[in-house]
């Protein structure tokens, strides 16, 4: 968008406001911020990567990541205001900066329940989880989360790759979606769908015991599935996790 603006951050004053952004958006406990002052500051100094992103010269958005094994970039935290087209500008500008720095792999966590983070994720930015992390950072105290455990799909975006679109062909239904509330089913290959609720926030909010029900629902299937070998493919329109089973997991 041409009246967005993203670049790098290196002074402590842009850290701050950087930081006061995240904590109106999430929210959180005192002494529970998304990422320190001090830990931009480290970040940034040790060659990581600590973005802004301003319309009209306002902070709108942001993003900081560090540097992981094997040669790639974790983003830690990524948070924009609502509304205003953000998140995807912001993706690319990191993708842009990793790819200048000879880094083809991006990784970050997400809320597997829900479901427009995970839309976003693989479908507008072809990302694939690749590891089913169970209470990743314990019950978090913030006004998105809710209280709520924190179970995570570990994302990897290959830059050097592109997401080859997968049939859906002979599909059973791990988990629907009934009245509200999940309903597991059976998880047999060579394809199985793990639907999402169509608004987790809302839901913990007016609704908590099916909020934790659709947790346990997505722990013991979509996490089960892969924690035996199972891939996550694709993301269908309908929300539902796309899973190709191993040889070993399928019937027969």
């Amino acid at each position: 968008m041409s009246d967005l603006e993203i670049r790098e951050l290196h002074d402590r004053r842009e850290f701050v406001e950087l930081y006061r952004l995240f904590d109106d958006i999430w929210q959180p406990e005192p002494g529970n911020p998304p990422v320190t002052v001090e830990l931009m500051k480290v970040f940034s100094h040790t060659g990581g990567y600590v973005a802004g992103a301003y319309r009209d010269g306002e902070l709108v958005g942001g993003s900081v990541g560090i540097l992981a094994s094997g040669g790639a970039l974790h983003s830690h935290v990524t948070g924009a205001l609502p509304g205003q087209g953000i998140g995807l500008p912001l993706k690319r500008h990191q993708r842009d900066w990793a790819l200048a720095r000879g880094i083809t792999k991006i990784s970050w966590t997400f809320d597997p329940l829900v479901r427009r983070n995970a839309r976003f994720n693989l479908v507008k930015l072809g990302a694939r989880p690749e590891e089913y992390l169970e209470d990743f950072y314990g019950v978090m105290a913030d006004a998105i989360n809710e209280g709520d455990r924190s179970d995570r799909l570990l994302a990897v975006w290959r830059l050097d790759e592109a997401a080859a679109p997968y049939p859906i062909e002979d599909a059973t239904a791990g988990v629907v979606e009934r009245d509200g509330m999940p309903v597991v089913g059976r998880a047999e290959g060579p394809v199985v769908l793990v639907a999402t609720p169509y608004d987790i926030e809302t839901l913990r909010r007016e609704n908590p015991e099916a909020g934790r029900a659709w947790r346990m629902a997505l722990r013991e299937v979509l996490g089960g599935l892969m924690g035996e070998g199972a891939r996550v493919v694709a993301f269908t329109d309908r929300g539902e996790y796309v899973l190709k089973l191993s040889e070993s997991e399928q019937p027969g």
